[in-house]
């Protein structure tokens, strides 16, 4: 049966202003769209144009400091603005829901899972008692989630990062609204639980007819869902276009300059931002180092965490998280550690810089520029600390707030290389602001002041100041919109030529992979299932794993 096409939202001259030092700041400005019966349209732009300020505005969602100050917002023809708020609550869940981009943080850690989402359904739906219960088991099943009879009862610290997307999406759905507004539902996931989720959209929007906005910076997510694309920059959209015509002739110029941005295998070994080719073009030719030395050494790596039981938490058994890693990292070479959620690549890395220390069980030899690095003492330790060092995926939560940018710089520097003066470790804080392109008043600035690129830039300098041999990057891009992204990668890429560092990338972004990557390892259930060059995984995957992952990445083309 085919859906009339009919408008489910319009807005029509949107502004969003914050008063900001006695004056209004502009932060959406006379923005128009049309979402209509069974479209996906996905708003694009990168952070800060407006995005996420537009979606919350359309449920009244918007933080006090910011508010409407002219246009309209019409849902199915009501004009929600002039609306009270009694009625806002009932069209919020009912006729109009609401995926965000972080679920952790949007479902109640005290409450269970199964009391969320009936709180949904009481609130927009007749059902009560054992049928609001089976119409919540029946969801929890719809959306994939295991045992829904039972899983009903748990937590959400019980759940996996894709499950806990799969009941915010259950709860949006609950009532089966009109309208589905999507805020980065996928950012955080690996590429198969992002398939999952992106099709498990499209069955549920097919069947209902649903109106879904999906906002988000990953363009080849929109390629693969939207029907029109509209693309904001400084709170304003630029240009809306059928998704076909956006990626294939975009008028803006700032479109071309995003598809640029975009990682891939045929970009390898050319910069990617404008800064990076401006570095380029600044520094003479030089040859790329030979993969000589090997920095790092896995053998036989196994990491289990202690099951424990009774009274007096005797431990009486191992659960295995890594089950025998091998590998070899050498000098200049970058290695991407690839594999879904909870296959064991985080545990490898934690293990490598002896985070899990009293709280996991590791064995097998590894070793740091030829010393055992699992059997050093503290002292030992301390030493070997300076030649591995770590990049987060997320800097602002791994940046102390309390701490001026200087202080954080200079605290791992006094800690690991205690022969430094004060005067010395300035200097050296002053030089690695100039290095990973930063200014100078970076120093005496606190962390929340800077933009994520800029703070991810801050993680960098901060891991750099001992000068390691060896960086591990934990998701260091996934945060990111496409152009930060690029200068990141481009600001890795110059550092590792200059110092010969060893990368171990944690990703789950296989374009990021294709393009900076030497090697790949793919893990699965604890172990390293397939290993190669870039070229040979990515292009001629052997092991299922690795064909299942490749199948699940969204694909961009251009024309």
């Amino acid at each position: 049966m085919s859906i009339e096409k009919t408008d489910v939202l319009r807005v029509e001259d949107l502004t969003i202003a914050i008063d900001h030092d006695g004056g209004l700041r502009y932060a959406v400005q006379s923005l128009a769209l049309t979402v209509k019966r069974g479209e996906t349209f996905a708003l694009v732009g990168e952070s800060g144009s407006g995005k996420s300020m537009t979606a919350m505005s359309l449920l009244r969602l918007l933080p006090d400091a910011l508010e409407v100050v002219d246009g309209k917002i019409f849902l199915d023809g009501v004009d929600v603005n002039a609306l009270p708020e009694s009625a806002m609550q009932r069209i919020r869940g009912g006729r109009a829901a609401m995926i965000f981009q972080e679920p952790g943080t949007s479902l109640n850690p005290v409450m269970r899972v199964g009391d969320q989402l009936l709180e949904a359904i009481r609130a927009h739906t007749s059902l009560r008692a054992k049928p609001a219960r089976d119409k919540a088991i029946e969801w929890l099943k719809r959306v994939g989630i295991p045992e829904p009879d039972v899983r009903i009862d748990d937590f959400s610290f019980q759940f996996s990062g894709g499950q806990k997307q799969r009941i915010m999406i259950a709860m949006a759905l609950a009532a089966e609204p009109d309208l589905l507004v999507a805020d980065e539902p996928t950012t955080a996931l690996d590429v198969t639980v992002q398939a999952q989720i992106l099709d498990l959209l499209a069955d549920i929007q097919k069947e209902f007819g649903m109106a879904v906005l999906i906002i988000t910076h990953d363009l080849a997510v929109v390629r693969k869902v939207a029907d029109t694309v509209a693309l904001m920059r400084h709170g304003e959209i630029v240009e809306t276009a059928p998704a076909e015509t956006f990626f294939t002739a975009p008028k803006h110029p700032y479109a071309r300059e995003l598809f640029d941005a975009i990682p891939t295998f045929e970009k390898r070994g050319r910069p990617l931002s404008a800064e990076g080719q401006k570095r380029q073009h600044e520094r003479s030719e030089s040859e790329d180092l030979p993969f000589s030395e090997v920095v790092l050494s896995v053998q036989g790596l196994r990491v289990g965490y202690p099951i424990r039981q009774g009274w007096l938490r005797r431990q009486v058994g191992v659960s295995q998280v890594v089950s025998g890693v091998s590998f070899e990292l050498r000098r200049g070479q970058t290695l991407a550690l690839l594999g879904g959620s909870g296959c064991g690549k985080t545990t490898v890395a934690k293990t490598l810089l002896r985070l899990l220390d009293g709280t996991a069980v590791a064995s097998g030899l590894v070793k740091l520029l030829g010393v055992d690095l699992l059997g050093a003492n503290r002292q030992a330790l301390m030493a070997l600390r300076a030649n591995i060092q770590i990049v987060f995926q997320d800097p602002f939560a791994s940046l102390d707030p309390r701490m001026r940018v200087g202080e954080i710089l200079e605290e791992g520097v006094a800690a690991l290389i205690p022969s430094l003066s004060s005067i010395e470790r300035q200097g050296r804080v002053a030089k690695l602001l100039i290095r990973v392109g930063l200014p100078l008043d970076t120093a005496t600035r606190y962390p929340h002041e800077f933009s994520g690129g800029q703070r991810q830039r801050i993680a960098i300098a901060r891991a750099l100041a001992v000068e390691p041999r060896v960086l591990i990057l934990d998701e260091p891009t996934s945060a990111l919109d496409v152009s930060v992204q690029a200068q990141i990668l481009d600001l890795l890429h110059d550092l590792q030529r200059e110092t010969g560092m060893a990368y171990l990338f944690i990703t789950h972004n296989f374009g990021v992979v294709e393009y900076f990557a030497d090697e790949v390892a793919i893990m699965d259930a604890g172990e390293i299932v397939e290993q190669g060059t870039a070229e040979q995984v990515l292009n001629h995957a052997s092991h299922p794993v690795t064909q299942r992952l490749l199948e699940a990445v969204p694909r961009l083309t251009f024309g």
